[in-house]
């Protein structure tokens, strides 16, 4: 933009290079201004259309075209000379602003994200996704990362949020906080970690993200340098701001800048003062023609015109308040009111007369002594010094300097309240002689500078004294006045008037500005602080006028006049220039309507337009360096000469706020029709300065946003409410502006507003999902229905009955419902569609090119298909709900802003009503849902996932648990449930019955090579699925027909069961379909509590009685399997006697988890159970233990053939001993020995590795112990009156050690191992072993001390 104090040379250059497009268009370019400079009436409305126009040739020889053309040129000339002078009147707001101020306390609006960012966006999340970047990031970052990615970022209400312009990057940041939030709440507690700082920690890696590779620095930089732009402009920025608005050029806002004078804030404030005082006239004119606007009421006529002058009094007395200065940027300072200070009413005559001692002038004088010439008398050496003072000061002293170079450059500042002060200058030299007291004085000039003298150093001729003999002694030197603030001109004048200086003499005027209306005339002596005589100007006109005969003196003359009154007083300067000053200055003061032009100027202007062109004249008096001449010559001197009080500014400012909320909503914030501080200022001063009714001005603007929001526009509705809230307080009389008239045209628009308001409002609400994406703008949607409360109100007073507030919201929520429900359904047929293009491309291309229409598509779908579509739509209208709960319940939340108690309960009733969309949305889903399972067969199960999806939704959200379709969708499964649960009871007692009479009990690893391992089709979800029984389990060669089931993959639960030898194939199915059956049901979540309860207690007491009839078949098995094997020591324990043990350990496991219950009898039955299981454990390891113990008894009978007095024992006693003198013979009876200890490692052994209960080997093994000992002791105790073999007693030793010392092995206790019995046994077969040892000469090596020897045996 160019400098308004820029050079006349750049001007020139720039304006003659630019206007070269304008002073000569081509064809089919706009008309020049110039064209139309030459019309005297500008853009008043009077004469707006007597602008010259193009000449068109006849109408025979144009086309029908061609006239369109000149009819658009000629549009689009009016449209820009109107937007001319518009900012014409925008620039002086500008430029002199006394009304308004940038505001501070608005809210900063975020910089807008485009389409083109959005995706860069998408990319950058694209990429950490897919691990493209270096941010480390753990699996819950990741994942709520992805699921912000798919459900925020890729959402089409996200794109169209962005093409409303109304999302900014802290929406993006915001929306991922509150997403983030419920999952790090959900998350388990660790030690040292909390989670406000997984919260930080997450959010810096979302903006890291969110950054990419831009420099952090650069972007902080540009957010400063754009949110200071956002919070105050200056001039220069205003001005360019509104060129773009408007479509101003530079070359044009030069112009007008420079012939405006906008930098002359003296010209601004006596514009405004004359603008006043034309509004006030203007006032006066509507009330003596009686052409008022057509009010609601005929009394408001007269309080109109009150209203006009009393908003005139307002401005008067705003800049009254305005300090009489320079200023700065807009550094308005309120100012103490005087009593000089006071608000002139111009329809009175009541004159404020000003006092001397108010007219009050301080000025600032440099004095700077240079040098002194013709100083020759003195000797070279001697010191010389000047001496300074203004009369009435203090004296300054320059530095010493030697007579032969007299120069000092010594500045002296004073300050003086003298118009005329006088300035005195003496050069001293230092006095020689002894007795001299004071310094000799050389030479003095005395001077009476005033403002307008020279400002550069000048020679002045010295009055010497007689101590001085040079004749020519000059001093060089320069006296600078300031010219204070207050004072507008000053000069000497000649003057005449009738009760001020009433004699024709020359004297020295000071034009004085004592406040912003009070200007004064002021002649002053000599060193005289006040006024000899002074002349207020208010009510008095200045012009110019002829020379007055009989007055000597004077050359140029101009008078000031007092109208009605007839004073007038004569002033005459020494030049004409001069004069024109003087008249310049004083209409500025006056504030009168009259322009003066110069005679000359006249002249001039007659020779070339004659008289009507006296009305372009004023501007180049006013103007410098000819800008007024280069103005008229580009055809901006209408726009600049206008009238403001003729224009019609309300339809102007209409314009202008239409323009700037245009070019408010294309800039690159996300404003939602906020305007920035800059353009607030300017719109307020320009209503406050040009009288523009603020109803207007906010029904224009509601008009404005109301059309910019059915256009796709993001609007705030706060901005909405706070203009209707204005208009309505206004047409209801509450006067919010203190304007009490109300205007017909005013109401009916405000009407026309509201409906068009109210139709708004419910289309928002019922597209609220749309409107307000992802509760985007924040706070937007209580706000749109704290607004719809106040559009239904039918006054300011009374509120509006809830019910029908909540009717009308009722109705719009209902249609809200339909309309997201019936997108979710197309989103989801889309959605299908593309999954079927990717599965199975060449069945989607033979469709597309068969034509099939969507229709038979649904006709020919297969139930199967119809349910996934259902469980998918489900999974739509689930998000759709938690979305509603996350993002649009915040009108039920209280804000900390809300004060009154009314407010604290507006929206107390919107979750209900939420509460009923949301029933509504769920019916229509219903009805899908309904059609969907009826077509499913009786025997299928595949419909569970859909209840378990739903189920899980409702049963954890307050208001939807046990809903109308919570309980609907209770009563569809409930049958199915039982029905299931019938089924399963019945095949599970028959794979019992059947397992049990065809069971091999042989041990079972792994039972999941026998189970199928299929997903549920085409369903990804993350639900426990229904337990499967096959048609044909494979388990024994068993073979049940049941329905069937839906197949799925086994639990991960199963591994860890299977693993290890368990039971059998029966037992372990019954186990795992109880339990997975139980798993099921507890999945349900069965939202009812009795019909769960009943559930639960049914599925428990089926499983005791399974479990029951399990044990009692293991039972039977068992000792079947006992009695038919083998009594010797060649008896092996097989796998299946293990097996049966499992069965037992895994029922009582089972039976602690599938047959639990709290209640009184269940919890008896329990214990029943638990009881049926030991004592059928006891039986089977007593069954087990008698078996043991026969053999032992077997091994006994055969060594009992020795006993003592025996035929067999004589016989083979005398057989061994007549061998073994002969050859070696085999010690006899050893074998038995090892072979029943053979036989007990073995099964020890077999027992210890295959059975996983340690308490029932414990016990088992106690048992064997003491019941094969007990027997022992018995057969010795048989034999107590007979003295044992020697081999009955060698093998009874090896069988007791051997015993004794495996069993040690095994854990048996020591109490157990040293009883009495074995005490007892030990005894006998030591005695034995003595007599033995003498009887038979040794016991070959078998002894029942322990020995290194044995042990090695053992090893």
């Amino acid at each position: 933009m160019l400098d308004p104090s820029s050079s006349e040379e750049e001007s020139d250059g720039i304006v003659e290079e630019e206007s070269k497009e304008v002073m000569a268009p081509q064809a089919g370019s706009r008309i020049s201004p110039s064209r139309t400079s030459e019309s005297s009436g500008g853009l008043q409305p009077g004469s707006r259309g007597s602008s010259a126009r193009p000449s068109s040739p006849s109408p025979s020889a144009v086309s029908e075209h061609e006239k369109e053309e000149v009819e658009k040129l000629h549009r689009e000339e009016e449209e820009r000379k109107k937007k001319l002078q518009l900012y014409v009147f925008v620039m002086r707001c500008i430029a002199y602003p006394f009304n308004a101020k940038q505001p501070t306390d608005m809210a900063r609006r975020q910089q807008k994200i485009t389409k083109q960012q959005l995706q860069t966006v998408k990319d950058r999340f694209e990429s950490f996704l897919k691990g493209d970047t270096q941010i480390v990031a753990d699996e819950a970052f990741i994942n709520a990362v992805q699921s912000y990615y798919e459900v925020f970022l890729k959402s089409d209400r996200v794109a169209k949020m962005v093409q409303m312009g109304g999302f900014s990057a802290l929406d993006c940041r915001e929306v991922f906080k509150r997403h983030i939030e419920k999952r790090v709440r959900s998350l388990p507690e660790i030690d040292g970690l909390s989670k406000e700082t997984v919260l930080s920690s997450w959010m810096a890696k979302f903006d890291t993200i969110y950054r990419g590779d831009e420099d952090p620095r650069k972007a902080q930089q540009r957010m400063t340098a754009s949110a200071a732009s956002e919070l105050i402009l200056s001039k220069d920025q205003l001005y360019e701001m509104f060129q773009q608005i408007l479509g101003i050029k530079k070359f044009e806002h030069q112009l007008l800048y420079q012939a405006c004078q906008l930098d002359n804030l003296d010209e601004q404030a006596a514009q405004i003062r004359r603008e006043l005082d034309g509004r006030l006239q203007m006032a006066d004119q509507i009330a003596r023609a009686g052409k008022f606007p057509k009010f609601v009421s005929k009394e408001m006529e007269a309080m109109y015109i009150e209203e006009l002058k009393s908003s005139v009094n307002q401005l008067m007395a705003n800049l009254e308040s305005v300090p009489v200065s320079k200023g700065g940027e807009f550094k308005l300072q309120k100012l103490k009111k005087g009593h000089n200070t006071s608000i002139i009413d111009m329809g009175q005559e009541d004159e404020n007369q000003l006092s001397k001692s108010d007219v009050v002038l301080s000025f600032t004088l440099e004095v700077v002594i240079m040098e002194v010439q013709g100083l020759k008398s003195l000797a070279p050496n001697r010191i010389v010094y000047c001496t300074m003072e203004v009369e009435g000061g203090e004296k300054l002293q320059t530095d010493q300097a030697e007579a032969s170079k007299p120069t000092w450059g010594t500045q002296g500042d004073f300050t003086t309240t003298h118009p005329l002060p006088g300035v005195k200058v003496k050069l001293f030299t230092e006095s020689t002689g002894v007795l001299a007291l004071e310094d000799k004085e050389l030479g003095r000039v005395v001077l009476h500078p005033t403002p307008n003298s020279p400002k550069a150093a000048e020679l002045h001729k010295m009055t010497l004294t007689k101590a001085c003999p040079d004749h020519d002694l000059k001093i060089k030197l320069a006296v600078r006045m300031d010219k204070p603030q207050n004072m507008k001109h000053c000069g000497y004048l000649w003057a005449f008037g009738k009760n001020v200086w009433k004699r024709w003499k020359k004297r020295f005027f000071v034009l004085v500005q004592v406040s912003q209306y009070t200007f004064a005339m002021c002649s002053y002596r000599e060193k005289k602080a006040e006024p000899q005589e002074l002349l207020q100007l208010d009510g008095y006109t200045v012009d110019y006028t002829d020379p007055q005969p009989g007055l000597d003196g004077g050359r140029a003359f101009f008078n000031a006049v007092k109208g009605g009154e007839g004073d007038t007083v004569i002033f005459a300067s020494d030049d004409e220039q001069d004069r024109i000053l003087w008249v310049q200055a004083m209409y500025r003061a006056t504030g009168q309507s009259h322009k003066p032009v110069p005679p000359t100027q006249v002249q001039k202007l007659n020779s070339k337009g004659g008289a009507s062109a006296q009305m372009d004249a004023p501007i180049s008096q006013f103007c410098k360096y000819g800008h007024a001449d280069r103005a008229q010559k580009h055809g901006m001197d209408e726009f600049i000469s206008a009238n403001p009080c003729s224009f019609d500014h309300a339809q102007l400012f209409e314009m202008v706020q239409h323009l700037t909320l245009e070019h408010r909503i294309n800039d690159s914030f996300a404003s939602l029709g906020w305007f920035s501080p800059g353009q607030v200022f300017v719109l307020d001063e320009y209503c406050a300065r040009n009288g523009v009714r603020g109803c207007h001005r906010h029904l224009c603007y509601l008009g404005d946003l109301l059309g910019r929001s059915d256009t796709g526009a993001m609007i705030d509705p706060t901005l909405l409410h706070y203009s209707f809230a204005f208009c309505a307080s206004h047409v209801h009389g509450n006067r919010p502006d203190g304007l009490g008239t109300v205007a017909v045209e005013e109401k009916e628009r405000f009407e026309e507003i509201k409906e068009r308001l109210r139709v708004l409002l419910e289309n928002q609400i019922v597209n609220f999902r749309y409107c307000f994406p992802f509760g985007r703008p924040e706070g937007a949607l209580k706000a749109t229905l704290s607004l719809l409360e106040r559009v239904l109100m039918k006054d300011i007073v009374t509120p509006v009955p809830p019910e029908e507030v909540k009717g009308v919201i009722r109705k719009c929520l209902e249609q809200a419902a339909e309309i997201n429900y019936q997108r979710i359904k197309e989103y989801a047929t889309a959605e299908g569609k593309r999954r079927e293009m990717y599965e199975h491309p060449v069945y989607c291309l033979a469709s597309q090119v068969m034509d099939l229409t969507i229709q038979n598509a649904g006709q020919v779908a297969t139930p199967a298909k119809k349910l996934e579509d259902t469980i998918r739509l489900a999974e739509l209208v689930i998000e759709v709900l938690q979305q509603n709960e996350d993002h649009h319940a915040e009108a039920a939340v209280q804000s900390t802003g809300d004060q009154s108690q009314g407010k604290e309960q507006a929206f107390a009733w919107w979750t209900d009503l939420m509460v009923e969309h949301a029933e509504h949305f769920l019916s229509l889903y219903a009805v899908d849902m309904d059609a969907a399972l009826e077509i499913q067969s009786p025997e299928s199960w595949d419909s569970f996932p859909l209840f378990q999806l739903l189920n899980d939704f409702l049963r954890l959200d307050y208001h939807l648990c046990n809903g109308k379709f919570h309980k609907h969708l209770q009563d569809l499964y409930a049958p199915l449930v039982v029905r299931y649960v019938d089924l399963m009871e019945t095949s599970i007692a028959q794979s019992i019955h059947r397992g049990f009479e065809r069971e091999g009990w042989e041990p079972v690893k792994s039972l999941t090579s026998n189970l199928p391992n299929v997903n549920l089709p085409n369903v990804n979800l993350q639900i426990p699925k229904v337990p499967n029984l096959p048609a044909a389990l494979p388990v024994s060669g068993l073979s049940v027909n049941l329905p069937q089931m839906p197949s799925f993959s086994t639990p991960s639960w199963m591994a860890a069961i299977y693993d290890s030898d368990n039971g059998s194939g029966t037992s372990e199915d019954l186990f795992w379909k109880l339990d997975a059956l139980q798993t099921f049901i507890r999945d349900l979540h069965w939202p009812e509590e009795e019909f769960a309860k009943h559930l639960d207690n049914r599925i428990k007491t089926m499983s005791s009685d399974m479990i029951e009839n399990c044990v009692k078949r293991t039972r039977m098995a068992f000792e079947s399997k006992l009695t038919k094997s083998s009594r010797s020591t060649d008896f092996r324990i097989p796998l299946s006697i293990c097996t049966m043990f499992n069965v037992m350990v895994d029922a009582k496991d089972q039976s602690a988890k599938l047959c639990a219950m709290e209640m009184g009898s269940e919890k008896q039955k329990h214990s029943e159970i638990d009881e049926r299981i030991e004592s059928s454990v006891k039986e089977m390891i007593s069954l087990l233990v008698a078996k043991f113990v026969a053999i032992l008894e077997s091994v006994l009978a055969k060594i009992s053939r020795y006993d003592e007095g025996t035929l067999f024992s004589s016989f083979l006693s005398f057989t061994v001993k007549a061998a073994s003198k002969y050859v070696d013979v085999p010690k006899p009876g050893m074998d038995v020995a090892d072979g029943y200890v053979t036989f007990v490692r073995h099964s020890q052994d077999i027992l210890r590795d295959k059975v996983n209960e340690e308490v029932y080997i414990e016990r088992l093994f106690d048992q064997w112990y003491t019941g094969t000992m007990d027997l022992l002791g018995r057969w010795l105790t048989e034999r107590m009156d007979q003295q044992l073999h020697v081999y009955q007693l060698k093998i009874l030793i090896r069988i007791v050690k051997k015993k004794y010392r495996d069993f040690r092995l095994q854990g048996v206790l020591d109490s157990t191992l040293n009883s009495k019995m074995y005490e007892t046994v030990r005894t006998r077969l030591t005695v034995e072993e003595a007599s033995a040892s003498v009887r038979e000469g040794g016991m070959q090596g078998i002894s029942m001390k322990d020995s290194d020897e044995e042990d090695e045996e053992d090893d």
